[in-house]
């Protein structure tokens, strides 16, 4: 079982957004022992979206989605998850209340009646039109809910003032039960002009002499204080860690490797 992200919408991948998800997604899952396994990015595209649910939601992973359940004509998530089920949107009446204690709330703040007819009001309960067996995801900034497919894969808002505390939510009353993975380091070193191509052969010596490490390695051409350079490390459990580092560093002495600085994460 792992974690993965979904962050759905057009403004994300024209650049006119910034995605923020990612980033918090990564913050909230570390600071519960747990690690991001992957992570995706879709358009508002109903074929893309129901694509990357569908694998969702047969895949053991636990899963959220960032926006697209709002009630406009371009949130296109609540009708691509029901699609990736085989099934049909329902009104929930759970959050069917919601939405309407909402907007009675809000009629109020603007000196309205409240009219449950209204074609606005109406509009605004489709965001309660969720697929068959979902589960709700409380909301604390203005009470319209988020939901869950089968316990796994979690739809919250594009807002991060919303979807950051429901995530922690989701986080710290769903997968309570959900053992964390170990804590892994990075331990690196600055390998200065060096070409991967005959660095390749150490690293997958140490790989392969000690199994649960990886090996990685991020080249930089011109960075503005190592210049032209590899930034080589092992990444892995605590208790092989420096042992992985060690022989690292003793393979790129035997090869006349020219090191600086050595990195800790």
């Amino acid at each position: 079982m792992g974690f993965g992200v979904i962050i759905i919408g057009d403004e994300i991948l024209s650049g006119r957004r910034q995605d923020k998800h990612l980033g918090k997604a990564i913050e909230l899952l570390s600071a519960r022992g747990f690690a991001l396994s992957w992570a995706r990015y879709v358009g508002d595209d109903p074929a893309l979206i129901q694509r990357e649910l569908k694998a969702a939601f047969e895949s053991d992973d636990i899963v959220f989605s960032f926006g697209g359940i709002g009630a406009t004509p371009d949130d296109h998530t609540r009708a691509c998850a029901a699609n990736a089920l085989g099934q049909a949107l329902v009104l929930h009446p759970e959050a069917a209340e919601l939405i309407l204690e909402r907007s009675r709330e809000m009629a109020a703040q603007e000196g309205k009646p409240f009219v449950e007819s209204d074609p606005e009001i109406q509009r605004r309960l489709n965001m309660g039109r969720l697929p068959i067996g979902a589960t709700l995801i409380p909301n604390p900034y203005n009470r319209i809910p988020g939901f869950s497919i089968g316990g796994r894969v979690h739809f919250l808002p594009g807002f991060p003032v919303m979807a950051w505390p429901m995530m922690e939510w989701v986080l710290d009353h769903c997968h309570t039960g959900v053992e964390a993975q170990p804590v892994w380091r990075e331990k690196s070193v600055i390998v200065f002009d060096g070409l991967e191509s005959r660095l390749s052969p150490l690293m997958e010596a140490v790989e392969q002499r000690f199994p649960g490490i990886k090996v990685f390695s991020l080249p930089s051409v011109d960075h503005p204080q190592y210049g032209k350079h590899i930034d080589l490390g092992v990444k892995g459990p605590d208790e092989s860690l420096e042992q992985a580092f060690e022989a690292l560093m003793q393979g790129l002495i035997e090869i006349g490797a020219s090191t600086g600085p050595v990195l800790v994460r």
